[in-house]
């Protein structure tokens, strides 16, 4: 057991390896999708959860707000994590998180596919990806 870590939240090595997961995250530039989808909720909400059910993932809740006079942010949360949008229609610009835990297997093929098909749905002229192994790292 870890002195610095209340005995609640210690795990063993093999506990934490069965939580590890990928995040990826994205800055989309000059996107050139309708501008509905960076400008209304209705709209970008319907498209997130249809491409979250599309790449095999499960939905456990969904919030988003629209911004006055523009923008949208949301996060489909999964019972594997999460997916998280914030859009700036006046600049066309997206952020994107997509994360996923492999705690009952292993959905990082699941993830990836959500991410490259939300990226495309975008259409940017330009974007940068990081991706973050997470939890391996005990």
């Amino acid at each position: 057991m870890n002195a610095n870590v209340p005995s609640s939240l210690n795990m063993s090595h093999a506990a934490v390896n069965t939580l590890q997961g990928i995040h990826l995250i994205a800055d989309l530039y000059g996107c050139q999708c309708a501008p509905t989808l960076l400008a209304e909720l209705a709209a970008l909400e319907t498209a997130m959860v249809s491409h979250v059910a599309a790449a095999e993932l499960q939905v456990v809740g969904v919030r988003f707000h629209q911004f006055e006079p523009v923008g949208v942010t949301g996060v489909v949360l999964l019972a594997e994590s999460h997916a998280a949008i914030h859009t700036w229609p006046e600049r066309d610009y997206v952020t994107l998180d997509v994360y996923a835990c492999n705690h009952t297997g292993d959905n990082q093929a699941k993830a990836e596919r959500l991410f490259e098909q939300l990226i495309r749905l975008f259409a940017p002229q330009h974007a940068t990806r990081t991706v973050v192994q997470r939890g391996g790292g005990y």
